[in-house]
């Protein structure tokens, strides 16, 4: 992505120029790192109160999901210094394992934690207020299925794992393993404990060896807020908006999240008015759930046949129907993205 003279529909083109304006981002991760970067970038000053957040102990990044978060970013290098996956082995629906091409890096604990900019500390009124986590226990979040997943870190006990991540279906859920460096490995489970899921593998069991002391439950629900956007307000990344791990689409969707908001905060700063701006947020992360959910289902549906697959793709078919239904509710989206900005879609090119 980036910008030239089309994209600068209804704005100074120099930042610089324009009167200072202020936004808080709350919160960490990559949501708000871009929303950061890319807002310092249009003359807001940033004020991000300090805030702890849980380090991810491992994290597969596609190659376009980098490619993405290194345009966001201005930053072209980013993470090619990190080890490579180049294999995806899949045992799915009862079928043996087939290898495919698989291009992605392999990330650690704090890799996704980016350093604010430089005018962190901003006083003032702020026109935006943009958060990455939940404001309170009591924040409505709409839950598309019920689904925990457990990580454990493993052994790997082939040597040519190591660049090869591994997705297998299992009577009463499904596991994921990615590597960690040369003989290390994080084990993800899905439906049921690591242990569980394991006594039922054909093929991933027999190559590593589980440390079960070190065991960590965590949602891997679809689930977005129910309020994403109002007046002065908006919420992204994965506290907002999250899919199930099983597409691997987790951190593009927080920069695609990142990029919306921040021009969708630049163009009310300009003038345009806010309410379109944020039902056409609202619309397309509700039609970004559904695509999500739709693909779920084709993943789901040929996972296995037992009950726990079966509930599944019930729940996968009700959110899908819930996020139609809200689709009605709201109008078409008006706006077009051409770089980091927003405009309307009739001068859209």
């Amino acid at each position: 992505m980036g910008t030239d003279e089309r994209h600068n529909h209804g704005r100074a083109a120099d930042p610089a120029l324009s009167v200072r304006w202020t936004v808080e981002i709350t919160g960490g991760g990559v949501a708000a790192a871009c929303c950061d970067h890319l807002l310092t970038k249009e003359g807001a000053d940033i004020r991000r109160p300090p805030q702890a957040r849980a380090a991810i102990p491992a994290l597969m990044l596609s190659d376009p999901a980098r490619a993405l978060l290194r345009d966001c970013l201005d930053q072209p290098s980013l993470f090619s210094d990190k080890p490579r996956i180049t294999r995806r082995i899949v045992a799915w629906g009862g079928q043996e394992p087939v290898a495919l091409p698989h291009q992605a890096v392999m990330l650690g604990a704090g890799d996704l934690d980016f350093a604010p900019s430089g005018n962190a500390h901003a006083t003032g009124d702020a026109e935006w207020t943009i958060t990455t986590t939940r404001t309170s226990p009591d924040d409505q979040l709409e839950r598309f299925g019920d689904r925990f997943g457990e990580t454990a870190p493993v052994r790997l006990l082939e040597a040519d794992d190591a660049q090869a991540c591994w997705v297998e279906a299992v009577e009463d859920g499904w596991l994921f393993m990615i590597p960690s460096g040369a003989e290390t490995g994080w084990l993800l489970a899905i439906g049921a404990p690591c242990a569980h899921l394991l006594d039922q593998s054909r093929h991933l069991a027999p190559r590593l060896a589980l440390d079960a002391s070190k065991t960590a439950q965590f949602d891997t629900t679809p689930r977005m807020l129910r309020t994403m956007a109002k007046e002065g307000f908006l919420a992204c990344g994965s506290a907002s908006m999250a899919f199930d791990p099983i597409c691997g689409d987790g951190t593009a969707l927080s920069v695609r999240q990142a990029i919306l908001v921040s021009a969708i905060a630049v163009a009310c700063h300009e003038g345009e008015d806010a309410e379109p701006l944020l039902g056409h947020y609202r619309a397309m992360m509700t039609a970004a759930m559904r695509r999500h959910l739709r693909l779920c289902s084709e993943f789901y549906a040929s996972g296995g046949t037992g009950p726990w697959w079966r509930a599944q793709q019930e729940a996968l078919a009700e959110g899908f129907a819930a996020c139609s239904a809200r689709l009605e509710r709201e109008p078409p989206p008006r706006y077009a993205l051409e770089g980091f900005r927003l405009v309307p879609r009739e001068l859209a090119t």
